[in-house]
């Protein structure tokens, strides 16, 4: 059975509502094997399906950095590399190389000099995605795939996971500063929907080879720390930079809102 047809099937056991007292069994269990921290969400029985838990809200109101040339971390997760594009060249992790104009669908070449980072959200953290900044979305890029693991294990073992897996492309410019960023959402094994709030049109986990692009003619305008959609699990948010300079923080972890970059070299 492939990653895909596993992925949908899972949804569909998150997705369901048992009776409330064995989903309370439920939730109560993957919290504890996860080790899932909820103190600022609702109490773990108060969810009526898994899929609830995974996409909890947050219960309470997170800082934002607020400087104006800070790029905030738009989740809770681990920082698993970053550094700076060259040769058409991005890493998934330490000695393992992906071309980033197939990742995000340019030229080769027109993100040399961009700064990247990759998020990886495990199965305890927060699984709501935010604006990074202040950015005007000009067109979203969908992008059929496998759905591949992108835990350490995954990323060791799988060459170009990134671009073998399914993904959505958000092509923004930054305010007020109109550089070029791309938010990319990446699907991953279980990972049965990636919902984003402005498109209801972006239908994720559908056909491994499908190839679709929204424009927006008139651009989706977001705050920084605006949510934008959420997985439905754990997976992996990638940022494409121009003109930005990032804090030192591979293998850390970051909470939606710290400041991770900034604008300027």
């Amino acid at each position: 059975m492939d990653t895909n047809t596993i992925s949908k099937l899972f949804g569909k056991f998150a997705s369901h509502s048992f009776p409330r007292w064995f989903q309370r069994i439920i939730n109560r269990v993957y919290v504890r094997i996860f080790t899932i921290d909820l103190s600022d969400f609702a109490p773990a029985e108060s969810y009526p399906t898994l899929n609830a838990l995974f996409t909890r809200k947050l219960a309470c109101q997170r800082e934002i950095d607020p400087s104006g040339d800070a790029l905030i971390s738009p989740s809770d997760s681990l920082i698993t590399e970053q550094g700076a594009i060259a040769n058409n060249l991005a890493l998934q992790i330490k000695g393992m190389s992906y071309p980033i104009d197939e990742f995000l669908g340019i030229q080769a070449g027109d993100a040399d000099g961009f700064s990247y980072v990759n998020l990886y959200l495990s199965p305890s953290d927060y699984h709501r995605y935010h604006a990074p900044c202040d950015m005007e979305i000009i067109e979203a890029r969908y992008f059929g795939g496998e759905l591949l693991p992108v835990n350490f294990p995954s990323l060791r073992k799988n060459s170009n996971l990134f671009v073998r897996n399914e993904r959505v492309v958000l092509v923004a410019n930054t305010i007020p500063y109109n550089t070029r960023i791309y938010f990319v959402a990446v699907g991953a094994l279980n990972v049965g929907k990636m919902t984003f709030h402005f498109d209801s049109r972006i239908n994720t986990n559908a056909t491994p080879d499908a190839r679709d692009i929204y424009t927006y003619d008139t651009p989706i305008c977001v705050k920084k720390g605006d949510e934008l959609g959420y997985f439905q699990m754990g997976s992996t948010i990638v940022l494409v930079m121009q003109d930005s300079s990032l804090e030192s923080l591979t293998n850390q972890k970051v909470r939606f809102g710290e400041r991770i970059a900034h604008f300027g070299v």
